[in-house]
């Protein structure tokens, strides 16, 4: 028996615009304290299947708990006390670009939080440099960013009310190589330090063998496979075969990808 706290489920998830059927019959369970990668091909709804998640895409069947809740059962303020629990960091940051690195951050605080601005600043800035940042981030807008910059800031924004959970869109997407690697060792660092469960939809097979305790696979409109990297490894579905064994996959085994991390660090 699995006893490993449960702190999303999702069960028989059906969404479709119109005649088109996106999810069907899915099936999902993340654990506490675990980062989870979700990958699959383009188009097959893996985003749409976060926006389920956190309600801004409406399915017409299904049920996701959150913290054990049941989302479409519970009143409007504790839906609010659920809702801040969970940090979103969107795909391209998704920041306003009329305010400052620092009050994008304090938009979750303004939201929920009854603050002085004093204390709000002081807050944002402890995220700021959380997230890898200098101070003298907090006054630029997001024009003045670098593509790493305007993750760290997003994710700073994600972390602003200490979520128990923090779902990452495509975290990684558009960094070099060496801005992907820094990204995801804060992930897991930031995990590590602040007790995070993270929901990391990605396409980044760097990131997967890195940081990921386990993997779901979205194929055929539900979760296909879900794993270890060595289940990955293992599979013979065609896609997760092709992916993971394919041309572009790693050349290296899991365990030496791992013994070569831990002598960098």
């Amino acid at each position: 028996m699995d006893e490993r706290e449960t702190v999303l489920s999702v069960r028989d998830i059906h969404v479709q615009f119109g005649g088109h059927v996106v999810l069907h019959e899915l099936d999902l369970d993340v654990y506490r304290g675990e980062i989870l990668g979700f990958v699959g091909a383009s188009g097959t709804g893996k985003s749409v299947l976060l926006r389920t998640i956190l309600g801004l895409t409406q399915k017409q069947k299904g049920c996701i708990k959150i913290f054990g809740r049941d989302v479409e059962k519970i009143t409007e303020e504790e839906r609010i006390q659920v809702d801040m629990r969970m940090g979103v960091l969107f795909q391209h940051g998704a920041l306003f670009s009329a305010l400052t690195v620092l009050e994008n951050i304090q938009i979750p605080m303004r939201e929920y939080l009854f603050l002085p601005k004093a204390l709000m600043d002081e807050l944002a800035m402890l995220k700021i440099e959380l997230v890898g940042l200098s101070r003298s981030a907090a006054g630029k807008y997001p024009s003045e960013l670098s593509g790493g910059m305007i993750k760290r800031a997003a994710l700073a924004r994600a972390l602003a009310l200490d979520p128990d959970i923090v779902f990452l869109d495509e975290p990684t997407s558009g960094l070099d190589p060496i801005g992907a690697a820094e990204f995801d060792d804060l992930i897991a660092k930031l995990r590590d330090t602040m007790g995070l469960t993270v929901y990391m939809v990605t396409h980044d097979l760097d990131s997967l063998f890195s940081v990921a305790d386990r993997i779901a696979v979205l194929g055929g409109r539900k979760v296909c496979v879900a794993g270890s990297i060595d289940d990955m490894l293992q599979s013979e579905d065609a896609w997760v075969k092709s992916y993971f064994r394919g041309k572009r996959a790693r050349r290296i085994d899991p365990p030496a990808r791992l013994a070569t991390a831990g002598a960098e660090v």
